[in-house]
């Protein structure tokens, strides 16, 4: 085995346990660490929780003084500021690491680099960028809110072959199956908030949390619920709305100044946050996604109606298309998949790459990215 060829074998175990964190380290990113000596792992770890230690102080306190002279796979920069833990790049230096490879830098500007310069100050040998791709792709979210200011969106569809999404009645319990059901708590556990509309609030009653327990998610400790956000322009959210009365945070992004009607969503357990409409009266979505930045929301889960879901698209705020399909026919007077009034020509259309295609179940599994307009 090569030089190269054995870098990317333990950096691929260090992306490894970087995935355990999935659904437990957010608002931090999550990080895999290994150490390596003479050929032998002689520590590893995986950052899980905020506030608990990082992933290279939990292989270094595995290695030991077998640290000395060895080398460190980790799948994020290590930091060089002081948070809620003390800077990883001293406790590496402190340990007497001969040689640090790192996936990719931190994606924050303000800090990027800066842990590796501490690393080169001390005479480790550092190298950057292996299996930087991949190393990213655990961390969407932290990466896009850190170097734009915004979180990393997925948007969740479910629809039939016809791409249908509820008879004409409004019925749309169960299109897809148990399976995708199951997969879809899993989207919304790994995201920072889950946020629909008032209108899917008003016609569902929905409860968007999640209903996996931690034996099904492969995790320790309690399940970690995300933020509910409701996108309610006039504040029609009803006070008894089922979300407002479960465990965790709801917030209610609004652009009405209405006092009574956000006293009694308030009163209610709901966060009501005044927000600038974007000039048709809803609130703009630009500043929602800031607001939810400000929270450290790393990924936006969105499940909702035909017209939010058409609003988010076409104001290009979407990242990735997640988009459960089930082997039904719901007919053309079903309700269709988004609302996207005013393409009149195929010029105009919005365009699609797909990403990953997989069966869930009777269902399928289809992910997307919108393809950048030109220019």
């Amino acid at each position: 085995m090569t030089a190269a060829e054995t870098d990317r074998r333990w950096m691929g175990r260090a992306l490894e346990l970087a995935r355990r964190g999935l659904y437990t380290t957010d608002p931090n990113p999550r990080v895999g660490c290994v150490i390596v000596r003479d050929g032998e792992v002689v520590g590893e770890g995986w950052h899980a929780r905020a506030g608990e230690p990082h992933a290279e102080i939990h292989a270094l306190r595995a290695a030991g003084e077998a640290a000395r002279g060895a080398t460190v796979y980790v799948t994020l920069e290590p930091c060089s500021h002081h948070g809620r833990t003390p800077p990883c790049s001293d406790a590496l230096v402190a340990a007497g690491v001969a040689r640090v490879v790192v996936a990719m830098a931190d994606p924050n500007p303000r800090v990027a680099g800066r842990g590796l310069e501490r690393l080169r100050a001390a005479g480790i040998e550092v190298e950057s960028g292996l299996l930087a791709e991949q190393a990213r792709a655990i961390n969407p979210g932290f990466a896009r809110r850190m170097e734009s200011g915004r979180p990393f969106v997925r948007l969740k569809l479910a629809m039939s072959l016809d791409g249908r999404t509820a008879l004409a009645s409004g019925e749309s319990r169960w299109i897809t199956g148990p399976e995708a059901r199951d997969e879809v708590h899993r989207l919304r556990a790994r995201a920072g908030a889950v946020l629909t509309g008032v209108d899917t609030v008003i016609a569902d009653d929905p409860a968007l949390n999640v209903r996996l327990s931690a034996e099904a998610l492969g995790i320790a400790g309690a399940v970690r619920q995300p933020l509910r956000v409701i996108l309610d322009s006039r504040l029609r959210t009803p006070a008894d709305a089922r979300l407002l009365g479960l465990p965790g945070e709801t917030a209610v992004l609004t652009a009405s100044r209405d006092a009574p009607a956000r006293a009694a969503l308030e009163n209610a357990g709901a966060e009501v946050v005044v927000l600038p409409g974007d000039g048709a009266g809803r609130v703009d979505l630009a500043a929602a996604l800031e607001w939810l930045a400000g929270r450290e929301v790393n990924e936006l889960h969105v499940e909702c109606g035909a017209t939010l879901a058409g609003a988010v698209l076409a104001a290009g705020r979407v990242d990735e298309l997640v988009v459960f399909m089930a082997p039904v026919l719901l007919g053309d007077a079903a309700r269709g998949l988004v609302a996207l009034p005013g393409i009149a020509r195929m010029a105009d259309r919005l365009e699609l790459e797909w990403g990953e295609l997989r069966r869930v179940g009777g269902d399928l599994c289809l992910t997307a990215r919108p393809v950048p307009a030109a220019g």
